[in-house]
């Protein structure tokens, strides 16, 4: 039997990817940007994610993963209901907000609560409330899984994010069958 040696593989588990082509594979990943919501009593909270996906139509289901360290997370986490708000290619200030560590981000932007007090931005591109249904633990994040209870859609394209670059949704383009 031989042994191939790929070079730099040598000191690392063969079932262990290199770091740095995980970080390239998710930079290729277009998403779009979202901010999930909730609220720490009358406090509205928030913190700009984009690991969100529609997981079903019937019933309709979504999941968001938060990393246990934001500063949000306890009120999520103790919630039983949340937003989540697709920016819109004109929220541009509001991805730098929320994105930051302010005390107060919902000062310098309107919203209004959903059927559960779960804060909706207004302006976003869609937005919606969801009941929290389950919580998983995956290391340094928590999957919420949850049910769609109310949702918002306006006319306006959504914010995109690639490699570190927030993108016009509006620009893309289809790619035609052949």
């Amino acid at each position: 039997m031989t042994e191939t040696v790929v070079p730099g593989i040598a000191d690392r588990d063969v079932d262990e990817p290199d770091p740095l082509m995980v970080r390239g594979f998710n930079k290729q990943f277009i998403t779009g940007v979202t901010v999930v919501t909730t609220r720490e009593g009358d406090k509205p909270r928030g913190l700009a994610v984009n690991a969100y996906a529609s997981i079903s139509f019937d019933p309709p289901l979504i999941m968001v993963c938060i990393q246990r360290t934001s500063s949000t997370y306890p009120a999520l986490h103790a919630a039983t209901h949340l937003g989540v708000n697709i920016l819109s290619n004109r929220q541009r200030e509001v991805v730098n907000v929320f994105s930051s560590k302010s005390d107060d981000k919902f000062a310098e932007f309107d919203w209004h609560g959903g059927p559960h007090g779960s804060p909706l931005i207004d302006g976003s591109a869609a937005m919606l409330e969801a009941e929290i249904r389950e919580r998983f633990q995956a290391k340094t994040h928590t999957v919420f899984i949850c049910r769609v209870r109310h949702a918002e859609v306006n006319d306006v394209a959504p914010m995109a994010y690639k490699a570190g670059k927030i993108l016009d949704g509006g620009g893309l383009t289809e790619i035609p069958e052949r």
